[in-house]
């Protein structure tokens, strides 16, 4: 049985499960759907209540019958690579593509359709605080005045993008800022806009979820820092342990999001409060690893290659 990677051709994240199970004696195939249909190759026939098929890619060739697992872990826009690559044949390759995978009774990390919502900003705000995190108090408005008295109640806010950053070459950055006291909120009604309360940190905590196995990672702040994934403050990521109720309000959010995996960040305030920021469901864990020597690419590995559960 094989587990089949869904990845981008640089990932230093899923080199290091690559290389799990390759250890483990796993087969595999890594798999990018940008390279289709020129560099990687596919085809399904649906016979006798079943499809059969194969996918392939250089000089591997995987019977789809023999798909145990499915990484979601960054693939590229199906047929982005190809020569004549637009709109048309990138609907064409995914509904093909994905249309496979999903008929193919196989374990995935994480489900399509769970993975999609999961990427949700304000819906992850809502389950979040369903499920027990502490979320600081968040805006998503198009309406200028909103965002002004928004500002106004809490004085110290910052604005973060709804979606991530934006596709595309050189890739840009957009880190979490601060809103001056004397912001001119006009432009708001140019896009949606998400101001939420600003959390002064103590510490950045990434908490790494991979089936029933908690990876908690605390990293100190600098005193002014507002996004911790920019600026070198000095400090490295040290293993923390997950307090009983962030595993469980954890164990809820995963379980209500129909996830297997997820990333979440938080920001730790002088109190020692864990404040929910995000949950990115494909989130890469390289650099906590290889700062705290956490076991999660094999906590990965392992999950994907078991033949059940």
């Amino acid at each position: 049985m094989t587990v089949l990677v869904l990845t981008c051709e640089q990932d230093v994240t899923a080199d290091m499960v690559v290389d799990r199970l390759n250890a483990r004696g796993v087969p595999l195939l890594r798999f990018d759907p940008a390279d289709m249909p020129a560099r990687c190759a596919m085809s399904a026939e649906y016979v006798h209540g079943e499809f059969e098929g194969y996918l392939s890619t250089g000089s591997r060739v995987v019977n789809v019958d023999h798909i145990r697992s499915v990484w979601v872990r960054r693939p590229g826009l199906p047929a982005a690579h190809a020569e004549d690559a637009c709109e048309w044949l990138t609907v064409e390759c995914a509904q093909a593509f994905y249309g496979l995978l999903e008929g193919l009774g196989a374990r995935w990390m994480n489900p399509l359709a769970a993975a999609d919502r999961a990427r949700l900003k304000p819906w992850q705000v809502r389950l979040a605080h369903r499920c027990g995190f502490p979320v600081p108090a968040t805006v998503v408005t198009t309406y200028p005045q909103v965002a002004q008295r928004f500002a106004e109640r809490y004085r110290h806010v910052v604005v973060k993008s709804v979606s991530g950053r934006p596709a595309g070459e050189p890739p840009v950055a957009l880190p979490t800022t601060l809103v001056p006291a004397d912001a001119d909120f006009s432009s708001v009604s140019a896009g949606p806009t998400l101001l939420q309360r600003f959390v002064g940190r103590s510490a950045d905590i990434r908490l790494t979820v991979v089936g029933d196995q908690f990876f908690a990672a605390r990293k100190v702040s600098a005193a002014d820092q507002v996004d911790g994934r920019f600026g070198n403050t000095g400090e490295c990521w040290r293993p923390v342990e997950t307090p009983g109720h962030i595993r469980r309000a954890a164990n809820a959010y995963l379980l209500s999001a129909q996830l297997v995996y997820g990333a979440f960040d938080f920001a730790e305030d002088a109190d020692g409060t864990w404040w929910f920021l995000e949950c990115n469901q494909g989130g890469q864990f390289g650099f906590v690893e290889l700062e705290t020597g956490q076991p999660i690419a094999d906590a990965v590995a392992e999950w994907l290659g078991r033949l059940s559960g």
